[in-house]
């Protein structure tokens, strides 16, 4: 998703931090999805380790965004809302429809990486004023940004290892 405009508003803020919330609802299933479908065997202990990093990750990212969210000086969007906007922009592939684990994951953590990333250029190309301080906010996301990249050179790290 390519936020492609500035953030002009704590709604508009709010409403792409909600997005982030679902994004990392979707990471963390499907991190859960994989260990539930896949038989004991095809599960190394490598592979269990980064899906459990990556839902407890997950985990930590949604309560970062939810405290944000809660400091602006806003009404939430209904959530069923932004679920719907998730699932039309990110929805057209599950789980089952990469080749393997490690695909999955890389693409979660690619996804995620490049939303932070374009939610973050789009604040700083904004003069608008939030209610919550600028430095801090963009602090917070470049954190969650970093650690998605994290996620992608490990995924990659793993999958090159095992070429």
């Amino acid at each position: 998703m390519s936020v492609g405009y500035q953030v002009s508003s704590d709604h508009q803020l709010a409403r792409l931090l909600q997005i982030g919330i679902v994004l990392e609802e979707v990471v963390e299933a499907r991190a859960y999805h994989h260990h539930e479908e896949l038989d004991e065997d095809a599960l190394d202990e490598e592979i269990r380790a980064l899906l459990s990093h990556a839902a407890e990750e997950s985990a930590d990212h949604r309560e970062r965004l939810e405290a944000v969210i809660d400091r602006l000086a806003v009404d939430s969007v209904p959530f069923e809302e932004i679920e719907a906007l998730v699932e039309a922009q990110y929805g057209q592939t599950k789980p089952e429809d990469f080749d393997g684990v490690l695909y999955d994951q890389l693409c979660n953590e690619e996804t995620a990486y490049k939303f932070y990333d374009d939610v973050i250029e789009a604040i700083e190309a904004s003069e608008a004023q939030f209610s919550i301080d600028r430095e801090e906010l963009v602090a917070t996301l470049s954190a969650i940004r970093d650690e998605e990249a994290e996620g992608v050179e490990e995924v990659t790290r793993i999958m090159e290892d095992r070429e």
